[in-house]
């Protein structure tokens, strides 16, 4: 994959995964309105089409893995991994039946080592919900190679930022990176107004670090604990950490806010560079 050439360099991305399997279900069961995830499934299915072209391949970092060295998935036929509880018996039936890319994951582990980081391989790792829930909305046709990359489990935002540097050079070979998790994750305060001014906040901050200089961006999300209303949007960053990656891999290109919606009472925003 990586011996052919690109003629544009793909972005990388933090996108919202939304809540559970909630696209593909009647959101009102959850206690909000049905049309709670409209303009954020829009927005994912968009995606490709706003490419500039469709990619080789996808490494997606998701909010719903970690381990205690960064770790790519080398399964040629990903398994689902229904990481979700309490929905509708339909939503344990879906289906995205992605390649993986065995190739592209060795690379990837040799590209975190190379920048000085612990990384190695999984060969029994599937599609956790931070993966197949956007991503059937993104490439339902599900015929694009998926990686999922695990988070490093002790969520440290300069490692992760390092990490997504180490693979910038993919987005030259027409692989595009996604970090997948949501820029507001306090579960105790969604549909509930202390949702409100919080999130607000922090997506301001954010937005103000991403559309920055981008060595001020990399020394703001480094920091990020210490941003206006951080750790009531994420009392454990998890779901953040996933930015630092795509940011990292974004090298000097600017950044700018994709989306932006409130759901659940929260502002939740989506991120693009380059």
């Amino acid at each position: 994959m990586s011996e052919i050439p690109a003629t544009t360099a793909m972005p990388s991305l933090f996108i919202p995964h939304g809540g559970g399997p909630c696209f593909f279900m009647d959101w009102r069961a959850m206690g909000g309105p049905a049309d709670a995830w409209d303009k954020t499934a829009a927005y994912l299915k968009g995606l490709i089409a706003s490419l500039p072209q469709r990619p080789k391949g996808i490494v997606v970092i998701s909010g719903h893995w970690e381990e205690d060295a960064f770790t790519a998935s080398t399964a040629a036929t990903p398994a689902m991994i229904y990481d979700y509880y309490g929905f509708p018996p339909h939503t344990y039936e879906l289906q995205f039946p992605a390649p993986g890319a065995p190739e592209l994951a060795e690379r990837i582990v040799d590209l975190i080592k190379a920048e000085g980081l612990p990384a190695r391989t999984d060969a029994t790792r599937g599609f956790d919900h931070g993966v197949f829930i956007p991503f059937l909305l993104v490439t339902p046709e599900a015929d694009i190679p998926v990686v999922p990359l695990s988070l490093k489990r002790d969520l440290d935002p300069q490692e992760h930022l390092r990490c997504g540097r180490a693979l910038a050079a993919l987005r030259e070979e027409g692989v595009l990176i996604v970090g997948s998790g949501m820029s507001f994750h306090n579960m105790r305060a969604f549909f509930s107004p202390a949702a409100l001014q919080p999130s607000a906040t922090f997506d301001a901050w954010l937005t103000q670090a991403i559309e920055g200089e981008p060595q001020a961006r990399w020394q703001a999300l480094a920091q990020w604990a210490s941003a206006p209303a951080a750790r009531q949007s994420h009392p454990r960053e998890e779901h953040l950490i996933p930015l630092m990656v795509a940011a990292g891999a974004a090298a000097d290109a600017p950044g700018q806010r994709d989306f932006t919606d409130n759901v659940m009472m929260a502002d939740i925003s989506a991120f693009r560079f380059g």
